[in-house]
């Protein structure tokens, strides 16, 4: 019998990137998104972009297993402006 550990599976992340926009009644809403991303670097870059263009944008990533219903606490990679508390 072996007594080879196996290396600890890396956990699915979640990768998302949303752009905020204002309604005349000043309530934001999603112009863009959410989106999912290959990366959190293709995120961030992502977001970066959409920055200029929109009145708020965030990019965010959690350990997700969504066959378990299992979810990590979010991280945000990137913000800029205006943008909902994330709950």
């Amino acid at each position: 019998m072996s007594n080879h550990v196996l290396p600890e599976q890396k956990k699915p992340k979640l990768i998302v990137v949303v752009a905020f926009d204002r309604a005349d009644d000043g309530e934001l809403f999603p112009m863009y998104g959410p989106i999912d991303q290959q990366s959190e670097e293709r995120a961030i870059r992502t977001a970066k972009a959409l920055a200029g263009r929109h009145v708020g944008v965030i990019a965010w990533s959690r350990d997700a297993d969504p066959a378990l219903g299992d979810y990590g606490p979010p991280n945000t990679l990137f913000v800029s402006g205006d943008v909902p508390d994330m709950e």
